[in-house]
C-alpha cells in the first residue's frame, strides 16, 4: 500500500486530469494507481493525502467519523472574540448549522503566495486557525464569511494526526510506518450518535 502526503499548491485541481484551464496533480505525482482522499479547492493549498487503500480513503471520508481538519485561512480584517465564538458554536450555511468548529487567532507570518492575494492598504488581514469536523463544500470560506471575514487565502495544515510541516508547495513524502499507523487508529473511533 501506498500512502503519500503532497502539498497542493495555489491554482492546481485536486484530480489527475486538467479542467477548466486548471492544472491536475499529474505533473506533482506521476506515479499510477494512487488517489486523493478528500479535495481542496484550486483556490487553497496545503495537505493532500493521496493512497491507493481503499479501505482507508473510504474510511476517512466518511462524514460519520467526524476526522478533524485543521485550516489556517488568511481573512479580511481582524476577527473579535465575537466572531471567533460564532465560529465556534456553529454558523448557518444554506439553512444548516455547521458542526461546532475550534477557532483562534494566530499569530505568524506565512510567506507571501503567487500570485499574491488582493492588498488593501486600508484594510488589514488575520490568520485564524479553524478546526472542522466536517466536509462541506468550501466550507471554511463560507463560515468566515458568514460573520464577516471573508477568506482571502486558505491552506489546510493537518489531516487528523498527519501535518504540513516544512513541505513546501508541490513538495511530496511518503508517509512514516508511524503515521499509517496512526491514520488506521483514527479511523476506528466514530462520533456516537447525538440523539438528534
Amino acid at each position: 500500500m501506498r500512502y503519500m502526503l503532497l502539498h497542493k499548491p495555489y491554482g492546481v485541481l485536486s484530480q489527475f486530469t486538467d479542467e477548466a484551464g486548471h492544472p491536475g496533480l499529474k505533473a506533482l505525482v506521476p506515479e499510477p494507481g494512487i488517489y486523493p482522499v478528500g479535495r481542496l479547492d484550486h483556490d487553497s493549498e496545503g495537505l493532500l493525502l493521496l493512497t491507493d487503500d481503499g479501505g482507508l480513503a473510504h474510511r476517512l471520508a466518511d462524514p460519520k467519523y467526524e476526522h478533524p481538519k485543521t485550516y489556517w485561512a488568511q481573512v479580511e480584517r481582524v476577527p473579535d472574540e465575537e466572531a471567533l465564538g460564532t465560529l465556534r458554536g456553529g454558523v448557518m450555511i444554506q439553512g444548516r448549522r455547521t458542526l461546532p468548529a475550534d477557532a483562534r487567532l494566530l499569530d505568524l507570518e506565512i510567506p507571501p503566495r503567487d500570485p499574491p492575494i488582493r492588498y488593501r492598504a486600508n484594510i488589514p488581514t488575520a490568520w485564524i486557525e479553524l478546526v472542522l469536523r466536517e466536509g462541506r463544500n468550501r466550507q471554511v470560506r463560507k463560515m468566515t464569511a458568514a460573520v464577516g471575514f471573508p477568506t482571502l487565502r486558505l491552506m489546510r495544515v493537518a489531516i487528523g494526526p498527519l501535518q504540513l510541516g516544512e513541505l513546501a508547495p508541490g513538495e511530496r513524502r511518503e508517509l512514516t510506518t508511524d503515521e499509517v499507523t496512526a491514520l488506521r487508529e483514527l479511523k476506528r473511533s466514530p462520533r456516537a450518535p447525538s440523539g438528534d
